[in-house]
């Protein structure tokens, strides 16, 4: 058997597939629908749309105030480059912008992520330089862990005094987001510790290497794995990178020391052509889970338990 006629077989096999998926799932979602949680009216040919799940549901409900603060962000960035601002002015505008930004998102919450960021701060200045940065890792896990055990701490845990903030907690949880603080965490702490400790990335060999270097313009790698200077590891910058808004629900996650170059100066990587098509992109992967949320009910299935009483080849769909 030829590769072209392996290639059409493969090809009509997953179409084929991809199709009896699609119509077994429209067929289900239209027999159960009234037995599902987490419908609400959707906007989609007047179709029920799933928004049982959390993350989703708060993401989809804060998207105007996402876009909003997207936009200020641009806004801010142009107006401070035009007046020369560097690292340390840019980071404290981030910053005030940011924290306007997470005050609505998680109200009194804040106080939470700004305590723990704080510790590990010092905890970073305190390991950072010694073989013990390992400790690093056994701080964020434990506070991995707790945040969710604890469900983002009740105020009430800390005495009926604090209690009250439990009526301001925001629109989102804040536990939820911190994932991504935490990671951003870690990034810091081992990018000080290479910077002072030891760092084994050959800049001049790198540049010779790197098509993009060599002619001039800096690579993402380049921003990633060369060391800063200490003026950069500055409580200011640290804060900024962790709770940078643009960055801070979804990510994409950043290195530290790649952030905090390109405060400096914007990335120069990617192309006018190249940002317009990743927007493209993301606004095309909107629509697609619109889509799906609209037309097939997974998530609600599994939430109601509903999946309980459908037939192994359903319960395979709604899985898979």
């Amino acid at each position: 058997m030829t590769s072209s006629v392996e290639l059409t077989l493969l090809i009509v096999y997953a179409l084929s597939f991809y199709l009896f998926i699609i119509h077994r799932s429209l067929q289900i979602a239209r027999d159960h629908y009234a037995k599902l949680y987490g419908l609400r009216s959707g906007w989609i040919f007047h179709r029920f749309n799933d928004v049982s799940d959390a993350q989703w549901r708060n993401f989809r409900g804060n998207l105007m105030i996402l876009t909003l603060v997207f936009g200020i962000f641009t806004l801010v960035a142009t107006s401070c480059r035009k007046y020369g601002l560097k690292a340390k002015g840019m980071s404290v505008v981030w910053l005030m912008v940011s924290l306007v930004y997470l005050t609505y998102l998680h109200g009194a919450c804040v106080l939470y992520i700004l305590s723990i960021a704080s510790a590990n701060f010092l905890l970073v200045k305190i390991c950072g330089r010694t073989k013990f940065v390992f400790l690093l890792w056994i701080f964020n896990l434990t506070f991995l862990i707790c945040n969710r055990v604890y469900e983002g701490y009740p105020f009430s845990l800390f005495g009926q005094n604090w209690a009250y903030l439990d009526n301001y907690r925001g629109t989102f949880r804040w536990h939820i987001c911190f994932n991504f603080v935490i990671l951003r965490m870690i990034s810091f702490g081992y990018d000080y510790h290479w910077a002072n400790y030891s760092n084994r990335f050959d800049k001049e060999k790198h540049i010779q290497r790197c098509s993009n270097c060599s002619s001039g313009r800096t690579c993402y790698q380049l921003l990633q794995e060369r060391s800063l200077e200490n003026g950069k590891f500055s409580f200011t910058i640290y804060l900024c990178y962790l709770i940078y808004a643009p960055l801070y629900i979804a990510g994409p996650i950043v290195s530290f020391n790649a952030f905090a170059s390109q405060l400096d100066t914007p990335q120069k990587t990617h192309s006018l052509k190249k940002v317009v098509w990743y927007g493209l992109r993301w606004v095309f992967s909107l629509m697609l889970m619109e889509s799906m949320t609209h037309f097939f009910y997974y998530n609600a299935f599994a939430i109601s338990g509903t999946w309980k009483y459908l037939s192994p080849l359903d319960i395979f769909i709604i899985g898979y």
